[in-house]
């Protein structure tokens, strides 16, 4: 009987089974959600010359993420700007999000100017290039998009985490207060927050947009809606209970570091589907080892 938890790329053909073009992007992508660089740029080549398949747009877009997370940026651009097709919007958007990860001012500036040539009215471009300018403290020009983005009526997607309970779905805002047991979650939040203190938690306030003082800014931090969702999950479940939540934006560093430790503080597994992926927080830990 054949271990097919040891079959590779490779193995397919003695298996008669020969890879295609939605195989290596099933496999690209992988290595791009895992980061695993070396292995990412093994398949790519692979594909090309072992298989003689034709990277098309997704295969690009997934080495141009893989790259750019890794902070190799002459690369990606080179990767990019010597495809035979010309780059779509997704494939500038990862090398944006790299940019912003990787506090790239300059950079994110150029790739931003392309991507808006191409979706001219995607106010996720503005929102990215806002956090970019935030993290390295350039106020005025967080306030010069802002004030672009009222002008022409562009709206960031707020954030919402819903999680169902006894078969009842909970939907929660940024610093939501329409629930009916407002009081209780923010009751719990204040218990977290103190635990998360206790425990040696350092709130990153540089992902924060508004150019506040430090304890603003850690509050706004608290009240984000995975925090709420979370917050009820605590008091609506038994001790021990799975929580389950999904969040409709990319979870920030922030409350990403802050439910690796509330899981471990408060004994829980919790399960949050973001934009990107699915990140199980047990123990301390995440499944997406900090990368995503």
């Amino acid at each position: 009987m054949i271990d097919r938890r040891n079959i590779t790329i490779a193995s397919y053909t003695n298996l008669r089974y020969k890879p295609d073009n939605f195989t290596f992007v099933g496999v690209l992508s992988a290595c791009s959600q895992a980061g695993l660089l070396d292995l990412g740029r093994l398949y790519f080549r692979s594909m090309v010359q072992d298989y003689a398949i034709s990277p098309d747009l997704q295969h690009y877009g997934c080495m141009a993420n893989l790259l750019g997370r890794a902070g190799l940026f002459d690369e990606a651009e080179a990767l990019i700007l010597n495809m035979e097709m010309k780059p779509d919007g997704a494939i500038w958007g990862s090398l944006l999000g790299a940019c912003r990860v990787h506090k790239r001012v300059e950079l994110g500036e150029s790739v931003a100017k392309r991507l808006l040539e191409l979706e001219p009215e995607n106010p996720g471009v503005y929102v990215l290039l806002s956090n970019i300018y935030a993290g390295a403290g350039r106020w005025d020009d967080v306030a010069r998009i802002r004030t672009f983005l009222n002008k022409k009526g562009m709206k960031k997607v707020p954030g919402c985490s819903p999680i169902e309970v006894d078969r009842v779905v909970h939907e929660f805002l940024v610093s939501d207060k329409v629930h009916h047991r407002c009081k209780e979650i923010y009751d719990m939040l204040d218990e977290v927050d103190m635990l998360l203190e206790k425990a040696g938690f350092v709130p990153d306030t540089s992902e924060v947009l508004q150019d506040m003082d430090e304890e603003w800014k850690e509050g706004a931090l608290s009240h984000h809606s995975e925090k709420l969702a979370i917050a009820f999950g605590l008091i609506s479940t038994k001790p021990g209970t799975t929580i389950r939540i999904v969040k409709n934006l990319r979870v920030c560093g922030n409350c990403h570091s802050a439910t690796k430790l509330i899981s471990k503080i408060f004994n829980r597994e919790i399960i949050a589907r973001d934009r990107n992926r699915f990140h199980h927080f047990k123990d301390g830990s995440c499944s997406c080892n900090d990368y995503w």
